[in-house]
């Protein structure tokens, strides 16, 4: 049964290809992701990496790579898949909103640093987050520190727009947040097609930025110039 299954999977992966390809909005995590500590999952990385470069034909025993294994390691665990450990998810601490403002609030241009999860290449791009408050609003920078939580972990583009929306909703108690991601991935920049110009655009709109007047009005402040070089 191990067998025929095994060749079920691999048979689906064949047939998936090149193709690119979402399950959810959550992230695929085993229920035993976090049984072992990071130290050991750098240990067991450590020596993946290691056969890896072994079976590539790569000499560590050169001064430039004997470190390397150990150094993705320290990266995937620290790092590039931080994200992925629920207990660096950022604090969502808000507040009320005592001077009702009552208009959108737009953070643009956060800086986007994902990976792919299909070939485990960068993904690279930027961030624009809005939401109208119902009583409640979150500190500017919480909203960068959500998108970076929710990009430092294997990812699809599409995944990763909803999980802001979602994390910054449960947040506000609102549904009326929206987020929109432009970026590049390296998967078809830097390799298959090898488009260095094409980038990916994803968006999710929630509550009242469904409307059109709201989603337009959002799109709009999209577009306007934001050049502080001269001040």
């Amino acid at each position: 049964m191990i067998e025929v299954n095994a060749n079920q999977d691999e048979e689906r992966v064949e047939e998936i290809g090149e193709n690119h390809v979402g399950t959810s909005a959550e992230t695929p995590l085993r229920k035993d992701a976090f049984d072992i500590s990071d130290e050991e999952k750098i240990e067991r990385i450590q020596k993946s990496v290691k056969d890896i470069l072994d079976t590539l034909g790569m000499d560590l025993t050169d001064d430039s790579l004997k470190g390397t294994p150990k150094r993705v390691a320290k990266a995937f665990v620290n790092e590039i898949f931080m994200g992925l450990n629920p207990k660096n998810k950022p604090s969502t601490s808000t507040f009320e909103n005592n001077y009702n403002y009552g208009e959108m609030l737009v953070e643009k241009n956060i800086v986007v640093y994902s990976t792919c999860e299909h070939h485990l290449l960068p993904i690279v791009g930027r961030a624009h987050v809005a939401y109208i408050s119902s009583g409640k609003v979150i500190g500017l920078s919480k909203m960068n520190r959500i998108v970076e939580y929710f990009a430092k972990r294997p990812q699809v583009q599409e995944r990763l727009t909803m999980q802001v929306v979602q994390a910054l909703q449960e947040a506000l108690g609102t549904k009326d947040v929206a987020c929109v991601i432009d970026a590049k991935h390296l998967c078809v920049n830097s390799r298959g097609i090898k488009d260095i110009e094409s980038s990916t655009v994803t968006a999710e709109f929630g509550g009242k930025f469904k409307e059109k007047e709201t989603k337009q009005e959002f799109l709009d402040y999209l577009k306007l110039e934001t050049d502080f070089q001269n001040l």
